[in-house]
């Protein structure tokens, strides 16, 4: 399947414009101010990797009607002018005394009555990317507007993907899928894991990624303990099983799905735990539907490890994925979020095989009114073997 154009057409910004806008009279909301390069992307198309340097703050401002409203740092200019945005402020930036508050404050002040309310994400997996004084400066200058919590009108919009935004995802897996049938090349017996790591991330983009935003992973006799760490120079070994785990860039769109490949010969224990993993994936894509919630996936996926035997790994068992590496919900006990028709999401099941040995397995898949589609190429039943 042929790779998506680039970009998106003025009708998928439109659209997201319309949703946002609703959700934002439903909640009695004159403006919707976003900081972060995830919103801001989503909202004009705006991308880039200049928000590596934290010198510059950006805006968004989304009116109640109308289309948005570029506030920027003046390096910015040129390639917003390449987005669907025509109305673009900026200033020379930074700006030590008035990094942008003022043209923020003046903007948002004539789209917003004096009485009305602005919303910016507060909640949780949000930030401010704006200096926290100058955001009490701008409160301050707009008083007595209303500065209030647009977590839900934000979430509720970005966490149903277009199909257009799946194809992105689609491709970033496709990538990833083409890295993992590589692994061969550069990992086995005697391999440095960070040599693996750093052939990866080389693959990763030999196959298509735009940037390698996330690489993680682990190896250890059996399984592993600690995947979020980077890589020592230690020694792959016989008997050790490696996992390789990515968030892959294209376009914008993350993948984020793992692989385990087992050094040698397969501990019998080793084998059981990367079933019981496949066998509580399968469930999942048997089982899931949409009016369903997070936490019953979580217990969906506990459900299917328990039945082959595994204890189920703590903390969350997958996630929201989209133009952030995770996304909203979290698969946990707690949370309620409902499952909805277009959510994309991953399926990560972990098991542990031991007191700190545990083993992770993930895929990426769309949530369709049917059930689970998957976006990652299926991981083999069973455990590959490197020699």
């Amino acid at each position: 399947m042929a790779d998506p154009a680039r970009g998106f057409d003025r009708g998928e910004f439109l659209r997201r414009r319309d949703a946002l806008q609703a959700g934002m009279a439903a909640a009695g909301m004159e403006a919707l101010l976003l900081t972060t390069a995830a919103d801001i992307f989503y909202v004009t198309g705006f991308l880039t990797r200049f928000w590596e340097s934290p010198a510059r703050p950006w805006f968004v401002v989304v009116p109640a009607k109308g289309d948005p409203v570029a506030v920027i740092p003046a390096i910015g200019v040129d390639l917003m002018r390449q987005s669907w945005i025509s109305d673009i402020r900026c200033w020379d930036a930074p700006d030590p005394k008035d990094d942008g508050v003022s043209l923020l404050a003046a903007t948002l002040g004539d789209l917003v009555p004096e009485t009305g309310a602005i919303g910016t994400p507060m909640g949780l997996e949000t930030q401010l990317r704006m200096a926290l004084g100058d955001y009490m400066a701008l409160t301050a200058r707009l008083a007595p507007r209303r500065m209030v919590d647009a977590t839900d009108v934000v979430q509720r919009v970005r966490e149903i993907k277009s199909d257009a935004e799946v194809s992105k995802i689609r491709a970033a897996c496709a990538v990833a899928d083409r890295t993992f049938a590589r692994v061969p090349e550069f990992a086995g017996p005697g391999r440095p894991l960070d040599a693996v790591f750093r052939d990866f991330q080389r693959v990763l983009l030999e196959e298509g990624a735009d940037w390698v935003s996330y690489t993680a992973g682990g190896a250890g006799p059996g399984g592993y303990g600690d995947v979020i760490s980077p890589a020592t120079p230690q020694p792959l070994a016989v008997g050790d099983v490696l996992m390789l785990d990515t968030g892959a860039v294209r376009d914008g769109y993350f993948c984020d799905f793992d692989r385990n490949y087992a050094i040698g010969p397969v501990a019998p224990e080793t084998a059981q735990a990367h079933a019981s993993l496949y066998a509580a994936t399968d469930l999942a894509l048997e089982k899931l539907r949409p009016g369903m919630t997070a936490a019953d996936a979580h217990r969906i996926l506990c459900e299917g490890l328990r039945a082959h035997g595994a204890t189920p790994g703590g903390g969350r068992l997958g996630h929201g994925l989209g133009v952030t590496l995770t996304e909203w919900p979290s698969f946990t006990p707690k949370d309620q979020t409902v499952l909805r028709a277009g959510m994309v999401l991953t399926l990560e099941p972990g098991a542990e095989i031991a007191p700190g040995r545990i083993l992770v397995h993930e895929e990426n898949i769309v949530l369709r009114d049917s059930g689970p589609e998957l976006l990652s190429t299926r991981a083999p039943a069973e455990l590959p073997v490197l020699e």
